[in-house]
């Protein structure tokens, strides 16, 4: 009973947030955060995970952007969790940080089965799952990716994703809240 609720506190915590982020809330706290850093954290956390997985991560780049450094670890994370349900073993998961001329960009390349051209315009709707990576309940809700797109949305970005032979792409854009952000790009 106490982990189905927790399971229920953290849905709920979910819709709230996302109840949040479509009443047009931006985020707060923003502060110079190197996404690649934020990476390797997440990828720390995860370092198990991808052992128990036999999936290696390998992050490409960096880039520094104001964002509200919870929120991009938040979306990195979900991000990151995604890509080692979708890679198979052996596989590796490549995080890229690229600048871009307002902000940030990061893509996560999966090499796993791509997802069908019907079900790539949904993946950022809520409980949404492809057919062919769904889950079962108990790891996740379907609410992962809404959450990166709020985030994005939050820091003035979007999120996009492409899928094919090769495997998927999701990525995700943090732009800089303006003129008065002191951003360094590396």
């Amino acid at each position: 009973n106490l982990e189905e609720l927790e399971d229920l506190k953290t849905l709920v915590n979910d819709m709230l947030f996302l109840a949040r982020a479509d009443r047009g809330e931006r985020a707060a706290d923003l502060a110079p955060v190197s996404l690649a850093a934020e990476a390797r954290r997440v990828a720390e956390y995860y370092e198990a995970t991808l052992e128990e997985h036999a999936v290696r991560l390998r992050c490409v780049g960096d880039a520094t952007v104001a964002a509200n450094r919870g929120l991009a670890r938040r979306a990195l994370a979900n991000l990151i969790s995604n890509a080692i349900k979708a890679t198979p073993p052996g596989g590796e998961i490549v995080l890229t940080c690229t600048p871009t001329a307002r902000g940030a960009r990061v893509t996560v390349h999966n090499p796993g089965t791509p997802i069908p051209p019907a079900d790539l315009p949904r993946i950022f709707d809520r409980f949404f799952r492809s057919g062919q990576t769904r889950a079962p309940r108990s790891e996740g809700h379907g609410l992962g990716l809404a959450i990166v797109r709020a985030i994005a949305r939050m820091h003035g970005g979007d999120v996009d994703a492409a899928s094919g032979a090769a495997g998927t792409v999701v990525g995700i854009t943090f732009n800089n809240p303006g003129p008065a952000a002191n951003i360094t790009k590396t």
